[in-house]
């Protein structure tokens, strides 16, 4: 049985916002050029990830809701970093799951139990992330809606 290939293989390139070649930065001192350019190697990475990933984008729409939602509820500085760490925790193993995906597509055409595997256990670690990150928001903002509640 074929595995599926995500159409977005045959023009990852195609998708990221900067095409930098080395000749670029020639006239920055090489490891400046080499440190800037890992910048744009991971902003393109972001990129292609949010470009691609229904799931990425939703976690971050989730994301503004809840920061949008500690802005108007005054949370603590502790609070608030709580929740972009959980944030943060998500969206990077949504990032980390496309990876998966990909060297697993890069590797393989065909179905093997263990590419299913791969898959599913980068898809597991964003749905345990995305869990715990319901569990702080439930954690921090309930308590404050709860007192919205009662004193109006």
């Amino acid at each position: 049985m074929k595995m599926p290939v995500a159409p977005e293989r045959n023009d990852a390139a195609e998708r990221l916002p900067f095409k930098r070649k080395a000749a670029d930065v020639s006239e920055v001192a090489p490891q400046r050029a080499k440190f800037f350019e890992s910048f744009i190697h991971a902003w393109n990475g972001m990129m292609y990830a949010f470009q691609t990933q229904r799931n990425a984008r939703v976690h971050v729409a989730l994301a503004l809701v809840a920061l949008t939602l500690g802005v108007a509820l005054r949370l603590s500085a502790m609070e608030f970093a709580v929740i972009i760490l959980a944030i943060v925790a998500v969206i990077a193993a949504e990032m980390i799951n496309t990876v998966a995906e990909a060297i697993v597509d890069l590797v393989t055409d065909t179905y093997h139990p263990l590419a299913k595997i791969a898959k599913d256990v980068a898809a597991g670690a964003v749905l345990w992330s995305a869990i715990g990150a319901v569990a702080v928001g439930i954690v921090i903002f309930a308590p404050h809606l709860l007192s919205l509640l009662t004193h109006h």
